[in-house]
C-alpha cells in the first residue's frame, strides 16, 4: 500500500521535475490524496533523519544569529510536543501561539501538527482586545506567547494553559523547559487527512475578520502549488518577509520552503533597512526572495546593486505589484519579479511560475491543481471574459479551506453554486492569462466608467514621487463618484500646493480622461496588522470631506 509520505513526495517530484514546464506540470500534476497523512510526522521527520543541512536560520539585528539542522528541528519538535502533551495539550485542542520570528515559533508548529492539536498562529501586533475575540470565538484552551507579551492576556478572560516564552512571570509556565523533555516522542493516534490544522482569523479589511479552518492537508500539500510558484527546489535559501500569524508566512516560511527541503532565512528588523537586508542576503547566499509589495517599493528606494549575488528567483504577493517596480528590479538584478494570487483561504490560485513566458500586469495563470473561472458579474456562470474569480470544486483542489469555522452561512455563500467565489475581480486574455481587476468590493463607477483602483494606483507609483497610493470613489454631484488618491510621498518630497499640481499632471498624461485623478489628499494609508490597506477607512474618511484634499480643477 502506498503510504502519505510516498504519494506527498511523488506529487512533489513531479513538479519539482518539471519546474519550468508548466504546460506539462499543469496538465500531468494530479493532488496526493491520503487517508492519514501527519506533515510534521510523515514528512519533515522522515526528510530530517540524519540531515544535517540547515532547516532555519534567523539573523537577528544586533548580529547574533541561530542555525538547526532539519535533524535538530525534527529532535526540538518531539521535545516539545512531549513537553506541551504533559502540560494537557491533547487532539483538537487550539493553541494561540503568537510568537516573532523565532525559533520557538517553527518548534511549535511542528509539535503542534504531531499532537493533532489545532494552531490558531497570531501576530504580537494583537491587543487585549483582538485577543479577547480569538480566544473566544476560538475556543482557546492553551496560549503560547512571548514573555513581553503576557501582560496582554491580563485582560483576557478564560480558562486556558498559559505558556510564556523567553522568560517567566507568576502563573505562566516556562516553555524553556520543553527542551529538557524526552526526544523520543510517540503520537497518540494516527492522523486523518481531514483534522484540523490551523484556525486562522482574516485580516478584516472590510469587516470583522472570519475564521478560516485548514486541515492537514489543505496546507501542507496544497501548497506544493506554492513550492512550484516560488521557483523551489532542494538546497536552496528562501526568504519571504512576512509577520507570524498571517497566512503568507505559514505559506512561504514552513510549508513551501520544507516541502521542496530548501532553507529558512529570517533577518529579524525593527525598521527596514534595504543596504543591511542585501547585506545578509549576500551572506546567507539567498537563492529565492518573497516580499509583499510594500517592501518592494521601499527596496527601489536604495541603490538595488548593493545585492552581489541577486536571487535566481523573486515573487511578490499579498496586493498585485506594479510594473515600474518589476521594472526597476529587472535593470538591476537580471531578475523579474513573478507575481501570484492566493488567500487566506487557498494556496496560491493564480501565478506566474518559473519559465512562463511574462506578460506585463498579468499574475499568470491558473497553479498546477486548480481550475479557475471567471464568473459573469450578472448570471454567475462561467466563462466570462471577466469576472469574479472563482475555483471549480467539481474536482476540489487540496489547497482550499473546509470553511468558515462557526458560520455555515458565509461557507455556504463562499462556496454556492460549486464554486469557492474569491470576491477579486480578474480578466482572461485569449492565453490564459489572468490579470487582476480588484477587490469587488473596491471596483467602482465613475460617469458611468468601471474603475479599477488598481490601475490608477499603478499608474502613480510611476512617478518617482510616489511611494504608496490608494485610490477610492470620492462622491462628485456631476459624475456620481471620481477617483481619489491618497499618497505617501517619497523621501524628497514635501507635500503641499507644488506636489500635488506635479501629480495631477502625470495623471493627466498616462490615465485616459474617464479614470485621471481627481482629488488628492497626502496622508498615511490605514493598514492592517498584516500590512493590507483598509480602504473601508479611506472610503469613509472621503465620504465625510477633508480640508487637506487638493481638487484637479484648482490647477488649471
Amino acid at each position: 500500500m502506498t503510504t502519505g509520505t510516498e504519494l506527498f513526495r511523488n506529487a512533489r517530484d513531479f513538479l519539482l521535475e518539471h519546474r519550468e514546464d508548466y504546460a506539462t506540470a499543469y496538465e500531468g500534476f494530479a493532488w496526493p490524496r491520503p487517508e492519514r497523512f501527519n506533515w510534521a510526522l510523515d514528512w519533515f521527520d522522515v526528510i530530517a533523519d540524519g540531515n544535517d543541512r540547515t532547516a532555519l536560520h534567523i539573523v537577528e539585528e544586533d548580529g547574533s544569529e541561530v542555525q538547526l539542522s532539519f535533524a535538530e528541528m525534527a529532535e526540538r519538535s518531539a521535545r516539545v510536543a512531549g513537553w506541551l502533551r504533559a502540560r494537557g495539550v491533547r487532539a483538537e485542542d487550539r493553541i494561540l501561539v503568537m510568537l516573532g520570528n523565532q525559533a520557538e515559533l517553527w518548534e511549535t508548529a511542528l509539535a503542534a501538527m504531531k499532537l493533532r492539536a489545532v494552531v490558531i498562529p497570531a501576530t504580537p501586533l494583537l491587543g487585549p482586545a483582538d485577543l479577547r475575540d480569538r480566544v473566544e470565538r476560538g475556543r482557546v484552551r492553551h496560549v503560547l506567547v512571548r514573555a513581553e507579551d503576557t501582560g496582554k492576556f491580563d485582560e483576557v478572560p478564560g480558562r486556558y494553559t498559559r505558556i510564556s516564552v523567553g522568560g517567566v512571570r507568576e502563573g505562566w509556565q516556562s516553555y524553556e523547559d520543553a527542551y529538557t523533555a524526552s526526544a523520543e516522542f510517540t503520537p497518540d493516534g494516527s492522523t486523518a487527512s481531514d483534522d484540523p490544522l490551523m484556525l486562522y482569523f482574516t485580516s478584516g479589511t472590510t469587516a470583522r475578520p472570519k475564521l478560516v479552518e485548514h486541515t492537514h492537508t489543505s496546507y501542507p500539500i496544497g501548497h506544493l502549488a506554492t513550492m512550484y510558484w516560488i521557483g523551489l527546489k532542494p538546497g536552496d535559501v528562501h526568504l519571504n518577509i512576512s509577520s507570524p500569524g498571517w497566512a503568507k508566512h505559514a505559506w512561504s516560511n514552513l510549508f513551501a520552503p520544507w516541502n521542496a527541503e530548501a532553507t529558512v532565512f529570517l533577518h529579524n528588523y525593527t525598521r527596514f533597512d534595504a543596504v543591511r537586508l542585501m547585506a545578509e542576503m549576500d551572506r546567507a547566499g539567498v537563492t529565492t526572495f518573497c516580499a509583499p509589495p510594500t517592501v518592494w517599493r521601499m527596496l527601489i528606494q536604495a541603490d538595488l546593486s548593493a545585492l552581489r549575488t541577486p536571487p535566481r528567483e523573486a515573487v511578490a504577493a499579498g496586493e498585485p505589484l506594479n510594473p515600474e517596480v518589476i521594472e526597476r528590479v529587472r535593470e538591476a538584478w537580471g531578475v523579474t519579479i513573478r507575481d501570484g494570487f492566493g488567500q487566506t483561504e487557498t494556496a496560491v490560485q493564480v501565478s506566474n511560475s518559473p519559465g512562463q513566458p511574462l506578460k506585463t500586469g498579468s499574475m499568470g495563470r491558473p497553479s498546477p491543481g486548480f481550475r479557475v473561472e471567471l464568473l459573469d458579474p450578472v448570471s454567475g456562470a462561467p466563462g466570462a471574459e471577466e469576472g469574479e474569480i472563482a475555483l471549480d470544486l467539481s474536482a476540489r483542489p487540496v489547497g482550499v479551506m473546509t470553511g468558515y469555522h462557526g458560520d455555515a452561512d458565509r461557507t455556504a455563500e463562499a462556496m454556492a453554486g460549486g464554486y469557492y467565489r474569491t470576491g477579486d475581480i480578474g480578466s482572461r486574455d485569449a492565453d490564459g492569462y489572468i490579470t487582476y481587476v480588484g477587490r469587488a468590493d473596491d471596483v467602482f463607477k465613475a460617469s458611468d466608467y468601471k474603475i479599477s483602483p488598481f490601475e490608477l494606483e499603478s499608474a502613480l507609483l510611476e512617478h518617482d514621487a510616489v511611494a504608496e497610493a490608494a485610490v477610492v470613489p470620492a462622491p462628485d454631484e456631476l459624475r456620481l463618484a471620481v477617483p481619489k488618491a491618497y499618497v505617501v510621498l517619497a523621501e524628497g518630497w514635501e507635500p503641499g500646493p507644488d506636489t500635488a499640481k506635479v501629480l495631477f499632471e502625470h495623471s493627466r498624461e498616462v490615465l485616459a480622461p474617464y479614470k485621471r485623478v481627481r482629488r488628492l489628499e497626502f496622508a498615511p494609508l490605514p493598514k492592517t496588522v498584516s500590512g493590507k490597506i483598509r480602504r473601508i477607512e479611506l472610503r469613509e474618511a472621503t465620504a465625510v470631506g477633508s480640508d487637506a484634499e487638493y481638487r484637479e480643477e484648482d490647477f488649471r
